[in-house]
Order: C-alpha cells, then structure tokens, then sequence
C-alpha cells in the first residue's frame, strides 16, 4: 500500500517548492590578483567581511586588488632543532656532553676490536 502512495516520485530528489518570488541575498563580486598577475574571482554577500589574501584553485596566495597584504604580528621565525637545543644547554654543556658521548663511543669500539 505504501509503494503505491509515492509512485511517480524520486523521494528527496526533488523539492516540491517553487523558486517563484525568491529574490537571493544581495552579493558583490570581489578580485583578487596573484603575483603573477592571475586574476581570481570570488563572490561574498554583501554583508560579509572581505578578507585581505585569498588561496587560488592553482594554490597560490593572491591579494585582494585596491587591498594590501596585511603584516602578519604573530607570525614567529622558524625555530630550528639547533635553536631549541641552545635555549636549553649552552655551548661549554654541549661540548662536555659531546666529549662524554664520543668517549663512551670509543670505549665500545675498543672493547670490541679486543
């Protein structure tokens, strides 16, 4: 009985609402440009915050055009192994730690080559 209440229909495929004086939210159309001149278009409400740098399909980092990259504050330098291991031991402990550790070694070598 149920089969037959929803013949001729594709449940959830189709909505039975009508698109008829539906206006859509006002929009602008904004540009960006990368910085080997590829231009990009994307479209924001008109509402919305633009945002000062976009990703491209292609992946690169393209600036919004009449706009300026903004200055990043918290943007940190890449701190190496080299630096954190410096923040933690100074050279002088860093050498004595290597001569203790290229002693031990040497010790191994000699007790095998017996």
């Amino acid at each position: 009985m149920s089969d037959r209440s929803l013949r001729g229909m594709r449940l959830g495929a189709q909505s039975m609402e009508s698109e008829s004086g539906v206006e859509p939210a006002p929009r602008q159309r904004v540009e960006y440009r990368c910085a080997d001149g590829e231009q990009v278009f994307v479209t924001f409400a008109a509402e919305a915050e633009i945002p000062p740098v976009w990703t491209s399909k292609t992946g690169k980092e393209a600036i919004l055009v009449d706009g300026e990259k903004p200055v990043d504050a918290n943007e940190k330098a890449a701190r190496t192994h080299w630096d954190m291991l410096l923040e933690r031991r100074s050279i002088p402990e860093l050498e004595q730690i290597l001569e203790d550790r290229l002693k031990i070694l040497r010790e191994r070598r000699g007790a095998r080559a017996s």
